[in-house]
């Protein structure tokens, strides 16, 4: 895999210095931000946006989005289980829904029998959890707010049919 990209994915970023110079800052001034923004817990922490379909070495990541119904609890509602479930190293995301389900959780794996092993050994063995409905990924179109073309030539444009 190339290396700048492994960077990537693995959590790189602009450095302190880096950063002053583009906001026109010291580095003391910006490293005292992040860390008042640390504390406030504002900052989490950062992602870049990439489109790994043109990454061959990417082609081993699976990702999934699982519907999960769960049992609130007296006093805690479904907060416990959500934070037992982000907890596990293949959740990348969970998130308190309304309508016919109550979490949705996005999930990444090394394969499709991964994604299904952590949904069916992990997942589905909570105390708690009623019901799962899982759906993999097979091509991703927009992500955070970027097209991603897929070697496919866009047009700036929607077009406008009569």
């Amino acid at each position: 895999m190339n290396p700048v990209l492994k960077l990537l994915i693995d959590g790189g970023s602009l450095t302190t210095s880096q950063m002053a110079k583009v906001a026109g800052l010291t580095e003391a001034e910006v490293n005292q931000q992040l860390e008042q923004l640390k504390k406030e817990k504002i900052f989490l922490g950062w992602r870049p946006v990439l489109d790994l379909s043109h990454e061959a070495a990417a082609a081993g990541a699976v990702r999934g989005v699982i519907e999960v119904r769960i049992t609130p609890e007296r006093g805690g509602g479904f907060n416990r289980l959500a934070d037992r479930i982000s907890r596990f190293d293949e959740v990348e995301s969970c998130y308190l829904m309304s309508g016919g389900y109550d979490l949705l959780v996005f999930v990444k794996g090394g394969s499709l029998q991964k994604v299904a092993s952590f949904v069916s050994e992990k997942l589905s063995t909570i105390e708690g959890v009623l019901s799962t409905s899982t759906h993999f990924m097979l091509r991703c179109y927009k992500e955070q707010g970027f097209l991603l073309d897929g070697g496919e030539a866009q047009s700036a444009r929607l077009d406008i049919a009569p």
